[in-house]
C-alpha cells in the first residue's frame, strides 16, 4: 500500500472511520428504519466483490483511515463474510476492524468471524422484551437475538457494545434494565436517539428521547454519573455510573457532533457517501470498474473530501416544523438513500 497521506475537508475533519454496507438486505423490519411494506433492492451485479471492497480499503487508508466498520442492511446475510473479514483483517495500519449486526444469525457465524480476525462486534438491541421485539421488529426473532449476543464473549470477543435506538413511549421504560442486562453479556450499551434519516418515515419530535431525558431517568436510579473524558471523534458521549459501569449516548438529533465528524459510508454497490443526511453520493465502483489507477481513485476520493462541507445533522436540528427527511416517494425512487442501503 502507498504512504498514508492524510486529507481533511473544509473544517479540518480527518478521513479517518469508514463503514462498509456488504448487502442492502435485512431479515428485520424495524418501524424507525425499514417500516415500509416494499422496497427496491439494489442490483446483485452491482454489489462490489470481497476484492474490490479490499481493493478501495487500501485507497481510503492510504488517504488517512484506520477504523472499518462492516454493517448493512444486516451484513451476516452477505455469504461468506469470514472471507472479507481475513481479507481486511491483516491490512497493515488498520486498527480497528469492527461489524454491526442485529444479531439473529450471529451465534451461527460468531467462531468464524473470530477466526477471521474481525475485532468487535456491536450488536443492536432496542428491547428486552419479546413482545415488544416482535412489535418494533415485525419478525420474531427476540431469542435469536439474545443468542447472538451471548455467544460474543465466549468466542473471545471483547469491548463489545449494544446500540439501542431510544424511543420515548416505545422502549424508554428499559434503560436500566438494557445497562443491566449489558454487565451480563458483558456489553457496553449505548443509547442512540431516534434520527429523521433514510427510511424513518414514521418519525417524529415527539418520538425523540433527549439525551437530556435519558440522564435524568437514569440518574434517578443509579445516582450520580459522570462523564467520561474524550479520547477519539467517536458519536457516542460516554458516561460513568457509580459503580463503574460505563454507557454511552449518541445525542445526533439534539446535540449534533458534526464538528468532529470523520465517518463516511460506502455502499455494497460502491456509492461513498460523507454525511447520513446526504442526498448525493459518489459513485467509486464505476471508476473502479473501469480501470481507475490507485492513484486515480485516491486522487478522487481525497479531493472530494477535502471539499466537504456536510454538518446534516447541525443543519436539521435548526431547522423548524422538522419532519422526516425523506418522503415515502422520494426512496422509492432513490434507494440509495435508505438507512439500510447505505448503512448506519
Amino acid at each position: 500500500m502507498s504512504a498514508v497521506v492524510p486529507v481533511t475537508d473544509r473544517y479540518q475533519r480527518p478521513l479517518r472511520n469508514l463503514r462498509i454496507s456488504v448487502t442492502d438486505r435485512c431479515n428485520l423490519r424495524c418501524r424507525y428504519c425499514m417500516p415500509e411494506a416494499e422496497y427496491v433492492w439494489l442490483p446483485r451485479k452491482d454489489l462490489l466483490t470481497f476484492e474490490e471492497i479490499s481493493t478501495l480499503v487500501d485507497v481510503f487508508m492510504s488517504l488517512g483511515v484506520d477504523k472499518v466498520r462492516i454493517t448493512g442492511g444486516e451484513p451476516l446475510l452477505r455469504h461468506d463474510l469470514p472471507t472479507l473479514v481475513g481479507m481486511l483483517a491483516p491490512k497493515p495500519g488498520l486498527r480497528d476492524l469492527a461489524m454491526t449486526t442485529n444479531g439473529v444469525l450471529l451465534a451461527d457465524h460468531v467462531s468464524a468471524l473470530r477466526d477471521a480476525g474481525l475485532g468487535r462486534i456491536t450488536v443492536s438491541l432496542d428491547t428486552l422484551r419479546a413482545d415488544r421485539s416482535k412489535t418494533l421488529s415485525q419478525r420474531n426473532s427476540h431469542p435469536q437475538v439474545l443468542a447472538g449476543l451471548a455467544s460474543v464473549a465466549p468466542a473471545g470477543f471483547t469491548d463489545t457494545k449494544i446500540d439501542t435506538v431510544a424511543m420515548r413511549g416505545v422502549n424508554d421504560d428499559e434503560l436500566v434494565d438494557l445497562i443491566e442486562y449489558g454487565r451480563t453479556v458483558p456489553a457496553e450499551v449505548r443509547f442512540i436517539e431516534y434520527m429523521d434519516v433514510g427510511g424513518a418515515t414514521t418519525w417524529s419530535p415527539d418520538l425523540v428521547l433527549s439525551r437530556a431525558s435519558m440522564l435524568s431517568t437514569l440518574r434517578a436510579h443509579y445516582g450520580e454519573i459522570r462523564p467520561v473524558a474524550r479520547v477519539d471523534a467517536a458519536p457516542a458521549d460516554r458516561f460513568l455510573l457509580p459503580d463503574g459501569t460505563v454507557f454511552g449516548i449518541v445525542s445526533s438529533t439534539t446535540q449534533p457532533f458534526c464538528g468532529t465528524c470523520d465517518r463516511s459510508r460506502l455502499t455494497a454497490d460502491g456509492m461513498w457517501f460523507r454525511c447520513l443526511y446526504a442526498m448525493v453520493g459518489t459513485n467509486l465502483r464505476d471508476p473502479l470498474r473501469d480501470g481507475a489507477s490507485f492513484e486515480e481513485l485516491r486522487g478522487l476520493i481525497g479531493g472530494i473530501w477535502g471539499e466537504r462541507e456536510d454538518r446534516g445533522a447541525v443543519d436539521r436540528l435548526a431547522e423548524r416544523d422538522r419532519t422526516p427527511f425523506v418522503p415515502v416517494a422520494a426512496l422509492k425512487a432513490n434507494p440509495h438513500l435508505e438507512m439500510h442501503t447505505r448503512g448506519g
